[in-house]
């Protein structure tokens, strides 16, 4: 079981600042032996909220071993052939240490950021599905012929991240299975990750491919840290490989200790 934390790229709330320092929240995690930092993305949210990409390329600047993911990016937010050329750059960059978390977004931001980028809120799951279709030869650097017709080519190319698909319904799922090699639910209880990776399983075989992982955002979790590594023992019986732990409001810091110990309790 893997233990990943969220970097401080956003406001606890509307009107307040974006209160964290990246470079040293991310040398922390990688320090205390976390695996894995992300970075919430959107363009205008209900609060302030820092530049995915950026921070990620930030986070990766400073740090050698610890894992750098998008929770979760908004593909079909951007261009399909811009999103892959971040994407490329930022697994060069980091020596491959990205995983690409993809989402269609959550729908209590409202859909102003999305008209603001001259995107379809509406047609954005539809949009998901068409740029994970590019996306691995667009990132690899191959031929790749666009929605439009347009045959397209980006160099250099880079390895493809692995990519895990946000969501619990119907078209998330059918989604997970089609194109991700990881699976991320929020919130849920380890018998409801159990149930969805067994779906999850289903859905893929009948398309030849093996069944996403769990990564699960935001378990609930006891405060004491040996309880709660007993409770993620139950997680990764259900099929989960990775824990994204949430913020609590009490800054970034006490957060990734809480992490920390969490993870030695488990070893």
């Amino acid at each position: 079981m893997e233990i990943g934390v969220f970097l401080p790229t956003s406001a606890p709330g509307p009107g307040q600042p974006v209160a964290g320092d990246v470079r040293a929240s991310a040398r922390f995690a990688e320090d205390s032996g976390l695996e894995s930092v992300w970075s919430t993305d959107h363009l205008i949210a209900s609060a302030p909220m820092l530049d995915s990409t950026v921070a990620l390329a930030t986070a990766a600047a400073v740090t050698e071993r610890l894992k750098i993911g998008y929770g979760v990016l908004l593909l079909a937010l951007r261009p399909v052939a811009w999103a892959a050329k971040q994407i490329s750059t930022l697994q060069q960059l980091s020596d491959g240490r990205l995983a690409l978390g993809v989402g269609t977004g959550n729908p209590a931001h409202g859909d102003i950021g999305w008209r603001a980028a001259g995107a379809s809120f509406e047609d954005r799951g539809r949009r998901t599905d068409e740029a994970l279709r590019v996306l691995p030869d667009l990132v690899a650097g191959r031929a790749s012929v666009l929605e439009d017709g347009l045959e397209v080519t980006l160099a250099p190319g880079s390895a493809m991240p692995p990519v895990l698909v946000a969501g619990t319904g119907p078209k998330a799922m059918r989604r997970a299975a089609a194109h991700g090699d990881g699976w991320i639910p929020i919130g849920l209880s380890p018998d409801e990750v159990a149930a969805g990776v067994t779906e999850l399983a289903g859905l893929a075989a009948a398309r030849g491919r093996t069944g996403p992982r769990a990564t699960v955002v935001a378990p609930a979790l006891d405060t004491d840290p040996g309880r709660a590594a007993a409770q993620l023992s139950a997680y990764a019986a259900a099929g989960a490989e990775r824990v994204i732990l949430a913020p609590t409001g009490a800054g970034w810091r006490p957060d990734y200790e809480f992490a920390a110990n969490v993870r030695r309790a488990l070893a």
